[in-house]
């Protein structure tokens, strides 16, 4: 998901995706430490995303107060 997709995204939909990519980071790392990922690149990706939508989350909140 790209940085200009999260901004059209409502701060609900934020949250939910962000949850829902913890979890999936979670699942990953227990599946690539049982058998080898076939993409162990989706990590990374997964973690990627998670920081993408935190930032767009503390922007929002920075431009927030600044009103």
């Amino acid at each position: 998901m790209k940085y200009s997709e999260i901004r059209e995204l409502s701060p609900k939909e934020i949250f939910e995706r962000l949850e829902n990519e913890k979890v999936n980071i979670v699942n990953l790392r227990m599946n690539h430490k049982i058998s080898d990922l076939e993409n162990p690149h989706q990590i990374t990706e997964s973690k990627r995303l998670i920081a993408r939508l935190k930032t767009e989350i503390r922007s929002r909140e920075k431009n927030e107060s600044k009103s």
